[in-house]
Order: C-alpha cells, then structure tokens, then sequence
C-alpha cells in the first residue's frame, strides 16, 4: 500500500502532466492557426506529441523517485550509519627538507638527504 506522502506527491506529478499536455495542446492550436501549408500543422501536431511525451516521462520519472523515496525511509532503520566509512585519501609524502638558510639555496649536486651512517650489508669498508 502506497504512504500518503507518496500518494499527494504522485497526484501532484500527474497534475503537473495534465497541465503541460494543455499547454501542449494550446500551443498546437495557435501554431496550427498560423500555420499556412498542411505541412506547418503537420509540424505543430508532432510538437505537441514531443511535448506530450516529455511530460508523461517525467511524471514516470517522478514516480519512481517518490517510490524510492519510501524505500530509502522505510529500510532506515537498517542502515544504521554510527561509524560511516569515508574513504581516506592516499598518503602523501613529505617534501624533503634543504639544506642551507632557505628554500632552493643548495650549492649545485648537494642534496638534503643524509649519507647513511653505517655501510649497506654486504659491503664492508676498508
């Protein structure tokens, strides 16, 4: 059985749809009044199908978002969100700190890593 709200918000689609389909048919009239060859009324008579059609879709549409819309407040309950999982970012690495008294003041070929202290494993020095 459809809820209330769902109900005044489907009314409310359709009488949206009946009134663009009268507005329609307004509009086919007076193109079709000053329409001077069969071919224009022709033309008007398929524009207001156009526009017929576009609006029984979006009552359609409406429909289904307002059936969703119960759905989602009737399974609520289910998707109980206390400790909802947002998804981090990649970490992202550091700049490396310089050497001297300022940003890009390194004497050309120095670095600002530091020589490892101790030799890598298997190689020993002299």
């Amino acid at each position: 059985m459809k809820s209330v709200k769902q109900k005044i918000s489907d009314m409310a689609s359709t009488a949206k749809e009946k009134m663009v389909i009268c507005q329609a048919k307004a509009d086919e009239k007076a193109e079709q009044a000053m329409a001077r060859t069969k071919e224009e009324k022709e033309i008007a008579h398929q524009r207001r199908k156009v526009k017929e059609a576009e609006a029984n879709m979006d009552m359609h549409m409406a429909k289904a978002a307002h059936a969703e819309d119960k759905l989602i407040a009737k399974q609520s309950h289910y998707h109980v969100t206390h400790g909802t999982h947002v998804a981090q970012p990649a970490p992202v690495s550091a700049p490396v700190p310089v050497m001297g008294h300022g940003y890009g003041h390194n004497p050309a070929g120095l670095t600002s890593v530091p020589p490892p202290a101790y030799p890598p494993s298997g190689q020993h020095q002299a």
